[in-house]
């Protein structure tokens, strides 16, 4: 599927990476390449590039926050930041666990700096997000959203943990699968555009109603990427083709297999047992589609998105925010990478 960028993703990172630029480099200097490097900012050596850190989804979304309830973007800068360092965090240490070496095109963090780089350079990232956020001057309401990303943050790690254990185990259910993703993939989307809102002088009733559709949102968001992660072309994910098979990763579409059973839950298992070539998981890649999991998939992540977007109508929100939030679900739904 091709898509085009929905013009908020551009609006927002011109709003907030000036932000997130100054925050990285308040970093101490050991761990400052690390971090710009992993944002496209720099390359291995410190040196300019273009290589660019990712969507900026989640940014966007504290942005379209803030003027869903008629409040001005500037408010919800350091909310952008702080959802930003979180999510890019988790990527650092998702990288190291799942021993990935590519993202974005370019080698990973670990890869080029180590394993205790990666980890500590995570950390660093992690208790930066809440500092820039308790410390925002533009809103009395930095106390609230902070705890909206303490929770978001939580989640994401008891996601992770799911995730790695359904990953040991020998199964995995479509239920406990779409559990693990509402937490690990969710919880930040969610919150991202909550923080907004309340960084923004939201109401309950609205933030809440924000927050339902992020988490909708974010089960859509995973159900896409995990077709992509089998499916996906390599020069558009910047991942080998098929990763999550050659990782074995208990993903939406292993999870339906195995809710199946038969033919297509044995093929799984069966393949499951020990390392995959590229003519395995090609073979396997093959298979689950003439099962229809791939489409499968793809209607759960439908269905997720419409679900997030029929959200929007049971509060009053600014017009203006509510159609680039639709534009930004319908987005998700055909993005290839």
């Amino acid at each position: 599927m091709l898509s085009v960028s929905p013009a908020v993703l551009s609006r927002a990172k011109t709003i907030v990476e000036p932000a997130l630029r100054h925050a990285v480099g308040s970093l101490d200097e050991n761990l400052r390449l690390p971090v710009t490097y992993h944002l496209g900012w720099t390359d291995k050596d410190g040196n300019p590039s273009d290589a660019g850190s990712g969507k900026g989804i989640r940014s966007a979304l504290a942005i379209l926050g803030a003027e869903a309830v008629n409040a001005s973007a500037d408010v919800a800068i350091a909310g952008g930041v702080a959802v930003e360092l979180i999510h890019n965090f988790s990527l650092i240490h998702d990288d190291i666990m799942d021993n990935d070496r590519t993202r974005r095109h370019r080698a990973t963090v670990w890869d080029v700096f180590g394993i205790g780089e990666g980890i500590v350079v995570g950390d660093a990232m992690h208790a930066l997000a809440f500092e820039i956020l308790l410390d925002d001057s533009r809103t009395p309401h930095g106390a609230t959203a902070t705890r909206r990303l303490a929770k978001a943050t939580s989640a994401m790690i008891a996601g992770q943990a799911q995730d790695v254990a359904l990953d040991r185990g020998a199964t995995a259910s479509l239920a406990e699968c779409i559990a693990m993703e509402t937490n690990k993939t969710g919880a930040l989307l969610a919150q991202s555009v909550a923080i907004g809102a309340v960084l923004g002088g939201g109401d309950d009733v609205v933030v809440d109603a924000l927050e339902d559709f992020g988490i909708a949102l974010g089960i859509g968001f995973q159900a896409v990427d995990d077709v992509l992660g089998i499916w996906g072309e390599s020069a558009t994910t910047g991942k080998p083709v098929g990763n999550d098979l050659r990782e074995q990763k208990k993903s939406m579409p292993i999870a339906i297999a195995f809710d199946r059973g038969g033919d297509i839950g044995q093929a799984v298992l069966d393949a499951f047992t020990g390392p995959l070539n590229d003519n395995q998981i090609a073979a396997l890649a093959s298979k689950l589609e003439s099962a229809g999991i791939r489409d499968e998939v793809q209607s759960i992540a439908r269905d997720y998105l419409d679900q997030a977007i029929k959200t929007l109508d049971t509060v009053a929100l600014a017009a203006p925010a509510k159609t680039e939030l639709i534009e930004l679900a319908n987005f998700i739904w055909e993005r290839d990478s």
